[in-house]
């Protein structure tokens, strides 16, 4: 693992009173309040291996399903028969789920686990993949539920508004959606993919994109967590973050430096892009040498960066 701190200016623009950023957890203490937001097509079960390391160092966690996703999923007619008759053409369940009701639904969950502990204090937001995009929005509109952003492998807009837009950069390359793709989204109105096709280049090229860095045998219960549609407005949905409110909490980026599903350039990019926008709150960066899954790969050093992050002083190194 590398760190990579940026040195800041002494004297960040105060927060607003009601954002507490003073509130972290003392030693001997209580723990961190930490959600863990997945990303595309997984779960919250996704987080598994990364739940115990946390729960055993005192900490309260919360790894939610978002909308379209886990036992909230919702397939096309036909998935689960034999031939999966109508998988390209079928249209989704899901097609009027939008980037900010999921959003809203981080936002539900940060406000009740503010609300139960007696501190008052702001969780540990950690995204990964495109989730990246709900927590940045999740953070400009309640800034005070956040005490830290952790982007794993995350999409992070700012000069570009959304994950689609990020995705046609030149050093995206050939990423997620290459060859993974069933059916027309125009058509079916959603990002589908096929976790149960027993095509044997298919579930190669699905265990390269997510979990490349893993035997197959380890990632094999992780592909059997994956759902079938991911809803477009994740991917499309705009998202303008401010230096006033998402631009106030302190961030750390997780670099994933073998990951074929997210370029480590486009990840450089998106880091700049953000610290442009905030000079005064630079990423932490992290660089971790795995594939886009290193809940999966590598949870202990993982859970390492996730509490280090949450009990950071902000604005020091």
């Amino acid at each position: 693992m590398r760190t990579e701190d940026e040195d800041r200016p002494q004297g960040l623009t105060k927060a607003p009173d009601n954002q507490r950023r003073d509130q972290s957890p003392v030693a001997g203490g209580r723990g961190l309040n930490i959600v863990l937001v997945h990303g595309g097509w997984h779960c919250g079960a996704s987080w598994g291996p990364v739940v115990p390391a946390l729960l055993a160092r005192g900490h309260r966690v919360v790894t939610p399903d978002l909308p379209g996703h886990g036992w909230k999923a919702r397939y096309p007619e036909g998935y689960f028969d034999a031939g999966q008759p109508g998988l390209e053409t079928r249209r989704t369940n899901l097609a009027d789920t939008t980037l900010e009701m999921a959003a809203d639904a981080v936002i539900e969950i940060l406000s009740s686990l503010r609300a139960a502990d007696d501190r008052g204090l702001p969780a540990v937001l950690v995204s990964h993949s495109i989730s990246g995009s709900i927590a940045s929005l999740a953070a400009e509109k309640a800034p005070e539920l956040i005490g830290h952003l952790v982007y794993v492998a995350a999409i992070v807009p700012s000069r570009l508004t959304s994950a689609l837009e990020y995705a046609a950069l030149p050093e995206y390359g050939s990423q997620v959606m290459d060859g993974l793709l069933v059916g027309d989204p125009a058509v079916t109105g959603t990002l589908r993919i096929n976790p149960r096709s027993t095509d044997p280049q298919y579930r190669d090229l699905l265990h390269r994109k997510f979990y490349g860095d893993l035997p197959r045998e380890a990632s094999a219960a992780f592909m059997e967590l994956l759902c079938a549609d991911q809803p477009l407005g994740f991917i499309t949905d705009p998202v303008s973050v401010t230096q006033a409110r998402w631009g106030m909490i302190p961030r750390t980026y997780v670099m994933t430096t073998k990951d074929f599903a997210l370029a480590p350039a486009v990840q450089e990019i998106m880091i700049n892009d953000a610290d442009d926008l905030t000079p005064h709150n630079r990423f932490r960066r992290i660089s971790i040498d795995t594939g886009h899954s290193p809940y999966a790969s590598r949870p202990g050093e993982l859970a390492d960066i996730i509490e280090a992050a949450g009990t950071a002083v902000p604005g020091r190194r």
